[in-house]
Protein backbone atom coordinates (compact mmCIF):
# COMPACT_ATOMS: atom_id res chain seq x y z
CA UNK A 1 0.00 0.00 0.00
CA UNK A 2 1.24 3.68 -1.11
CA UNK A 3 1.55 6.00 1.90
CA UNK A 4 1.86 9.72 1.15
CA UNK A 5 3.51 11.52 4.50
CA UNK A 6 3.61 15.51 3.62
CA UNK A 7 3.96 18.64 5.10
CA UNK A 8 2.86 21.65 3.69
CA UNK A 9 4.57 25.13 4.24
CA UNK A 10 3.66 29.01 3.11
CA UNK A 11 6.73 30.36 1.21
CA UNK A 12 8.06 33.63 2.67
CA UNK A 13 10.83 34.69 0.11
CA UNK A 14 11.95 34.09 -3.33
CA UNK A 15 15.31 32.44 -2.94
CA UNK A 16 14.15 29.46 -3.91
CA UNK A 17 13.82 30.58 -7.35
CA UNK A 18 17.16 29.91 -8.23
CA UNK A 19 17.17 26.60 -6.77
CA UNK A 20 15.60 24.24 -9.94
CA UNK A 21 13.37 24.65 -12.91
CA UNK A 22 9.37 25.35 -12.81
CA UNK A 23 7.33 22.76 -14.72
CA UNK A 24 3.56 23.73 -15.58
CA UNK A 25 1.07 22.08 -14.05
CA UNK A 26 -2.83 21.45 -15.19
CA UNK A 27 -5.34 19.25 -12.79
CA UNK A 28 -8.12 18.80 -11.66
CA UNK A 29 -10.40 16.69 -9.86
CA UNK A 30 -12.96 14.21 -10.98
CA UNK A 31 -13.84 13.56 -7.54
CA UNK A 32 -13.05 15.81 -4.05
CA UNK A 33 -14.46 14.66 -1.05
CA UNK A 34 -12.91 15.04 2.04
CA UNK A 35 -12.34 11.02 2.82
CA UNK A 36 -11.41 10.75 -0.80
CA UNK A 37 -10.44 12.45 -4.28
CA UNK A 38 -9.17 11.05 -7.95
CA UNK A 39 -7.61 13.81 -9.63
CA UNK A 40 -6.17 14.42 -13.10
CA UNK A 41 -2.84 15.81 -13.56
CA UNK A 42 -0.84 16.96 -16.79
CA UNK A 43 2.57 18.08 -15.46
CA UNK A 44 4.66 19.37 -18.27
CA UNK A 45 4.18 16.68 -21.01
CA UNK A 46 3.42 13.92 -18.66
CA UNK A 47 0.33 12.77 -17.45
CA UNK A 48 -1.06 10.76 -14.14
CA UNK A 49 -4.30 10.26 -12.63
CA UNK A 50 -3.99 9.66 -8.77
CA UNK A 51 -6.23 8.35 -5.73
CA UNK A 52 -5.91 9.90 -2.19
CA UNK A 53 -7.74 8.59 0.90
CA UNK A 54 -8.32 10.18 3.34
CA UNK A 55 -5.60 12.37 5.48
CA UNK A 56 -4.81 11.44 8.97
CA UNK A 57 -2.28 13.80 10.71
CA UNK A 58 0.36 14.02 7.54
CA UNK A 59 -0.18 10.70 6.13
CA UNK A 60 -2.75 9.66 3.64
CA UNK A 61 -2.97 6.31 1.10
CA UNK A 62 -1.81 7.72 -2.51
CA UNK A 63 -2.21 5.69 -5.64
CA UNK A 64 -0.80 7.39 -9.02
CA UNK A 65 -0.37 5.49 -12.40
CA UNK A 66 0.81 7.53 -15.60
CA UNK A 67 -1.95 7.61 -18.97
CA UNK A 68 -1.70 9.00 -21.69
CA UNK A 69 -1.35 12.92 -22.31
CA UNK A 70 -4.01 13.01 -24.45
CA UNK A 71 -6.09 11.07 -22.30
CA UNK A 72 -5.44 13.23 -19.45
CA UNK A 73 -6.55 16.64 -21.46
CA UNK A 74 -9.80 14.70 -22.00
CA UNK A 75 -10.08 13.86 -18.37
CA UNK A 76 -9.84 17.26 -17.30
CA UNK A 77 -12.12 18.40 -19.74
CA UNK A 78 -14.77 16.62 -17.53
CA UNK A 79 -13.05 18.04 -13.85
CA UNK A 80 -14.88 20.57 -11.93
CA UNK A 81 -13.97 23.71 -12.57
CA UNK A 82 -11.30 25.98 -12.15
CA UNK A 83 -8.69 23.33 -12.48
CA UNK A 84 -5.63 23.99 -10.51
CA UNK A 85 -3.21 25.53 -12.41
CA UNK A 86 0.43 26.55 -10.89
CA UNK A 87 3.97 26.11 -11.26
CA UNK A 88 6.02 23.27 -9.30
CA UNK A 89 9.50 23.30 -8.76
CA UNK A 90 11.46 20.68 -7.60
CA UNK A 91 14.48 21.54 -4.61
CA UNK A 92 16.45 18.90 -3.86
CA UNK A 93 17.99 19.67 -0.25
CA UNK A 94 19.70 16.79 1.27
CA UNK A 95 17.76 13.76 0.97
CA UNK A 96 14.87 15.12 0.16
CA UNK A 97 12.86 16.84 -2.34
CA UNK A 98 10.80 20.23 -1.90
CA UNK A 99 8.18 20.94 -4.08
CA UNK A 100 7.49 24.69 -4.34
CA UNK A 101 4.09 25.58 -6.12
CA UNK A 102 3.57 28.75 -7.54
CA UNK A 103 -0.59 29.07 -8.40
CA UNK A 104 -1.67 31.10 -11.14
CA UNK A 105 -5.52 31.85 -12.16
CA UNK A 106 -7.64 31.57 -8.89
CA UNK A 107 -5.33 31.11 -6.54
CA UNK A 108 -2.58 33.83 -7.98
CA UNK A 109 -0.71 34.95 -5.31
CA UNK A 110 -0.42 31.40 -2.95
CA UNK A 111 2.80 29.96 -3.03
CA UNK A 112 3.76 26.82 -1.32
CA UNK A 113 6.21 24.73 -0.28
CA UNK A 114 5.69 20.45 0.48
CA UNK A 115 8.20 18.18 1.14
CA UNK A 116 7.18 14.04 1.41
CA UNK A 117 9.19 12.25 3.98
CA UNK A 118 9.97 8.63 5.14
CA UNK A 119 8.05 8.70 8.26
CA UNK A 120 5.57 11.35 9.94
CA UNK A 121 8.17 11.59 12.93
CA UNK A 122 11.82 12.51 10.36
CA UNK A 123 13.62 15.32 11.61
CA UNK A 124 14.61 17.87 9.05
CA UNK A 125 16.02 21.44 8.70
CA UNK A 126 13.84 24.00 7.10
CA UNK A 127 14.90 25.85 4.39
CA UNK A 128 15.30 30.06 4.82
CA UNK A 129 12.43 30.58 2.52
CA UNK A 130 10.05 28.25 4.70
CA UNK A 131 7.12 30.18 6.52
CA UNK A 132 4.48 29.10 8.72
CA UNK A 133 3.09 25.24 8.58
CA UNK A 134 -0.21 24.73 7.03
CA UNK A 135 -0.29 20.71 6.84
CA UNK A 136 -3.41 20.94 9.02
CA UNK A 137 -5.28 23.82 7.67
CA UNK A 138 -7.24 21.95 4.48
CA UNK A 139 -7.83 25.53 3.03
CA UNK A 140 -4.76 24.69 1.27
CA UNK A 141 -5.76 21.55 0.20
CA UNK A 142 -5.26 21.35 -3.81
CA UNK A 143 -9.33 19.82 -3.86
CA UNK A 144 -10.30 23.00 -1.45
CA UNK A 145 -8.71 25.46 -3.96
CA UNK A 146 -11.01 24.87 -6.26
CA UNK A 147 -14.14 25.30 -3.96
CA UNK A 148 -12.57 28.06 -2.13
CA UNK A 149 -9.87 29.94 -4.34
CA UNK A 150 -6.86 31.84 -2.51
CA UNK A 151 -8.38 35.06 -4.47
CA UNK A 152 -11.46 34.62 -2.37
CA UNK A 153 -10.09 34.50 1.40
Amino acid sequence: MAVEIERKFLVINDEWRALGQPVVYRQGYLLAEPHRTVRVRVAGDRAYLTFKGATSGISRQEFEYPIPLEEAETLLGWCDRPLIEKTRTAITLGDLTWEVDEFMGDNAGLILAEVELPDAGYAFERPEWIGKEVSDDPRYFNANLIRHPYSQW
